[in-house]
């Protein structure tokens, strides 16, 4: 209830705070965009005079991209779908994934999408930032500038941001005030050029310019970040997100129609100039050069922060290799995961050297954004049909978005040799990754063997009180995927009874369900022998640490406190004093067989999860358990039978 309460509150604390977390990508469009649309226009091949019509037009396609994309899409219809307040591509995929299992392709499609763009951001705003000092300075090098604070800002992550992040607000507000002082400069010097506003301008430019896909894949660049709306509303409240857009909309189009007015009245344009920096007074421009850097580290420190937490989503959901999570501060929310963070900084220093220029990245930027507003669009109807909304509200949802985002998307892909190639490569290697993960649980799942636990109370309870096996630990621990009480994996029962019979005290059955509510703790405990075998389940939310030492030895000191178990050693020295018996955890660790009957499509997904399995963390680490006392025995995936097998003996 506190997190609705909280997502419905407009508090000036969280207005300020959605300007500095919800806006940066966003708020540093306006660098590149038109720069983007111009240098299509009057670019090779078939350059083209840039005329009144095409500056309307063109700014007409941006007032509208923002309204249909960012406002209605996002801003009124994506945001109500909360999952607990939380809201993100995976959020919104754990409230639909129920619906049709297919949905997983859309979800993981975006994720990748997202963490390409994780890449691209911080390229690409940071390289147009720094671009502004050769207006100043027309010999500067921007390539090692741009490295150096791309480097500064990844080495930064694992130290938290909480200082820093307190500082965002206020300096996005700065910036976003200032983008309107300088629109506002231009705009009242020429007030037709609030002619943009009709939409008669863009579906004009669109119908009959040859180069409007190229133009859409520029205008598309005015709304990257709108995902972040999404994304961080769990931070921000939805309230606080739609207040603030308010100002943040009023302040980015009249930057935007401040920089077509300078175009108007500048008919030298080339693609040499930013139109951003020429509506800058040249007093000023060092001044806002800093401040377009600021607000690009911003801008990159939310889309890093958002991977953050997009990999620790998939992780929990089982579409990642299990991976280090650390936690930095103690504000919440706010985490670490090393590995994702230095594939970033390698991917965003590769991008910078490749394309070593802002207008050569823009192909890849528009590409990755696109694929996640497609992939979100299916998951909001799907969502929308969830809700029970008319057939016909989810057929005109789907219309709008699916031509909309489509027709983008032929504009980005014309510029797939431009860097296009670039996203779709990341996309690609992230995506099989992903898929690879997912369906090699569904693959290890299928060869599970199921036994009905109760055929075996008699013997566990037999061999916990039988001294003539050495006794294995005094309280005995297995982590189980068995979803029900009477079930359990006959490869737990294979290494209590057969594998090395292993005596205790108390056996232990822990299973953990991930929920799809996002910070979900609960447990139950079920008493199948009472005093020798007892099962725990943990329904855990997606964004809840699965730290399985810590959830487990907190349950057993509440059922010690109740009085319900007793843990105290039953070695007769250690009984009288009152000494609690040792706890051993055993993991079932499996492996492929060379004599299993896979498909070769199968057999390439298994050979490729235990590759990624070796680069991934350990089950005991992962788990958060002790290494020390942890046992982990190698079963194989598919047991091998010698029925098929034929032998003629040889007499002697």
């Amino acid at each position: 209830m506190s997190s609705q309460k909280n997502l419905n509150t407009v508090t000036a604390g969280g207005l300020l705070v959605s300007l500095g977390i919800v806006y940066g990508d966003i708020g540093t469009s306006p660098l590149y965009t038109l720069k983007a649309i111009f240098n299509a226009v009057i670019g090779m091949p078939d350059p083209q005079v840039i005329t009144p019509d095409t500056v309307l037009g063109a700014l007409s396609c941006i007032v509208w991209t923002l309204t249909l994309q960012t406002t209605i899409k996002y801003v009124v219809i994506t945001l109500r779908a909360d999952n607990k307040g939380e809201g993100g591509i995976f959020s919104l995929y754990s409230l639909v994934r129920k619906n049709a299992k297919w949905l997983v392709i859309p979800a993981v499609v975006g994720g990748c999408a997202l963490l390409a763009d994780g890449i691209i951001t911080p390229s690409i705003t940071v390289t147009s930032a720094i671009e502004g000092l050769q207006l100043k300075f027309p010999n500067v090098s921007v390539i090692p500038i741009v490295i150096s604070i791309i480097t500064a800002l990844f080495i930064i992550q694992q130290f938290g941001t909480n200082l820093v992040g307190k500082l965002f607000g206020p300096i996005m507000f700065l910036w976003f005030g200032t983008l309107g002082l300088l629109g506002i400069l231009y705009v009242v010097q020429d007030f037709s050029i609030f002619k943009a506003l009709n939409p008669y301008y863009a579906v004009k430019l669109i119908a009959t310019n040859p180069k409007a896909l190229l133009i859409l894949g520029g205008v598309f660049l005015c709304t990257t970040g709108a995902e972040a709306l999404y994304s961080d509303m769990g931070h921000c409240g939805r309230k606080n997100i739609r207040v603030s857009w308010i100002f943040v909309k009023a302040m980015l189009i009249l930057n935007y129609l401040g920089q077509g007015v300078w175009i108007l009245h500048h008919g030298n344009y080339d693609t040499n100039l930013n139109p951003f920096f020429e509506i800058v007074p040249a007093a000023y421009l060092l001044p806002m050069v800093a401040l377009a850097t600021v607000a690009a580290v911003i801008a990159s420190q939310a889309m890093i922060t958002g991977s953050f937490t997009l990999i620790s989503e998939a992780v929990r959901l089982n579409l990642w290799p299990k991976v280090r999570i650390n936690y930095p501060s103690n504000q919440k929310g706010q985490i670490y995961v090393p590995s994702i963070n230095w594939i970033l900084w390698g991917g965003c220093l590769i991008i910078v050297m490749i394309f070593e220029t802002s207008a050569k990245m823009e192909g890849a930027y528009g590409l990755a954004i696109n694929l996640t507003f497609l992939a979100t669009t299916i998951l909001v109807a799907a969502y929308m049909k969830r809700k029970k909304v008319p057939l016909y509200g989810i057929v005109i949802f789907m219309s709008v978005y699916v031509v909309l985002e489509s027709t983008f998307l032929i504009g980005n892909m014309a510029k797939f040799f431009h860097g296009g190639w670039m996203t779709v490569l990341i996309g690609s290697a992230l995506f099989t990754v992903m898929w690879c993960w997912y369906v090699s649980r569904k693959i290890k799942n299928r060869f599970v063997k199921y036994v009905e636990i109760e055929d075996y109370y008699q013997i566990i309870s037999e061999l916990s009180n039988d001294i003539s096996v050495p006794k294995y630990s005094s309280q005995l621990v297995y982590l189980t995927s068995a979803n029900f009480k009477t079930e359990i994996e006959s490869k737990i029962i294979y290494s209590i009874i057969q594998k090395e019979p292993k005596r205790a005290d108390v056996y232990w059955l822990v299973h953990v369900d991930v929920v799809d509510e996002p910070f979900t703790r609960d447990y139950k405990v079920e008493f199948l022998i009472p005093g020798k075998l007892i099962r725990i389940d943990f329904k855990l939310g997606f964004r809840v640490e699965q730290r399985v030492n810590l959830l487990y030895r907190k349950v057993i000191e509440e059922l010690v406190k109740n009085g319900e178990v007793d843990i105290t050693s039953q070695y007769t020295s250690l009984n009288k004093h009152k000494i609690a018996g040792d706890f051993r955890f055993v993991l079932l660790e499996k492996h492929l067989s060379k004599f299993s009957t896979l498909s070769f499509y199968e057999r390439s997904i298994m050979d490729y999860y235990f590759i990624l399995k070796r680069l991934s963390l350990s089950e005991e680490r992962s788990f958060g358990l002790d290494s020390s006392y942890v046992d982990v025995e190698k079963v194989p995936l598919i047991f091998v039978t010698p029925d098929d097998i034929e032998l003629n003996r040889l007499p002697v």
